[in-house]
């Protein structure tokens, strides 16, 4: 089983060069990062895992600068986003990004999207709550037609683009309806997301990874009934803690990686849990 890491890197933590150059060093498969633009002060929104929102919500580096360093300081080790708040962005500017990553790491972007928990963050980026799945959606698909092979004009919702010359191209080739980088969908199960999950992308994101013996029978007679190759599926636990018996549960699940929480913390504590976690590599 592959064991990447995900961490709120702020400007207190670890430096995300030399986090991944440990990864890489320990045989750590990847290094995904969430994303928060910014945590509004008055705030009404409460904090999905209950209790006071942690600080390092508000400090959060950029994560397409932070993997960018990453990347140019590594040559195997995975890189994605745990998640991008796709709504949030313009998508002609993401597309852009997201491109650049994945052609100058060689193919190694993994795009986690997702569709937020915060209400008053979205609102500062003009996001209406209850349609920002939608709005995510269409986003995705103006990206996928500034991401094809040829010029590809995209009229759609909420946005739209002429067809265009956009380069660089992702790395990674076109399967099915997915076009860029290795896409997963993070966010609770339900039927609007696994239809989005079957729609756009490569498989799904659960956070915490809780649940899955009953959710991933539902997901995959989804995916099957879309018509999409049951073997390409493919399901990544996010932010778990790891046990011995817990990862044991995942591969019988046919599951082949899953992403570990680490703290937000200095260089000492990081290196330290990475030695703890070293044991189940």
């Amino acid at each position: 089983m592959r064991i990447a890491v995900t961490i709120f890197l702020t400007d207190e933590t670890i430096a995300p060069t030399r986090l991944a150059r440990e990864l890489e060093q320990r045989g750590f498969a990847g290094l995904y990062l969430p994303e928060h633009t910014h945590i509004p002060v008055e705030r009404t929104t409460p904090y999905p895992m209950g209790g006071e929102l942690p600080p390092e919500y508000g400090r959060t580096l950029d994560p397409f600068v932070a993997l960018a360093q990453a990347a140019a300081v590594t040559e195997r080790l995975d890189l994605g986003t745990g998640i991008t708040l796709v709504a949030q962005h313009d998508p002609i500017d993401l597309a852009k990004q997201i491109a650049t990553l994945d052609h100058l790491s060689g193919g190694r972007f993994t795009l986690g999207l997702g569709f937020g928990w915060n209400v008053e963050e979205a609102a500062d980026h003009g996001v209406t709550w209850r349609t920002r799945r939608e709005l995510g959606r269409d986003r995705m698909g103006l990206m996928r037609a500034l991401w094809s092979t040829e010029p590809t004009a995209y009229d759609g919702e909420f946005g739209s683009v002429r067809a265009s010359w956009a380069f660089p191209k992702p790395a990674q080739k076109p399967r099915g309806p997915v076009i860029g980088p290795r896409t997963l969908i993070g966010g609770a199960a339900g039927p609007k997301l696994f239809t989005h999950i079957t729609e756009y992308a490569d498989g799904w994101m659960p956070i915490g990874g809780r649940g899955l013996t009953d959710t991933l029978p539902v997901l995959r007679a989804t995916w099957a009934d879309a018509g999409r190759d049951p073997a390409a599926l493919q399901i990544v636990p996010y932010a778990i803690y790891p046990t011995a018996g817990k990862l044991a549960h995942y591969a019988g699940l046919g599951i082949e990686e899953v992403v570990v929480q680490l703290p937000p913390a200095g260089e000492t504590e990081v290196l330290g849990v990475l030695d703890e976690y070293a044991a189940y590599l």
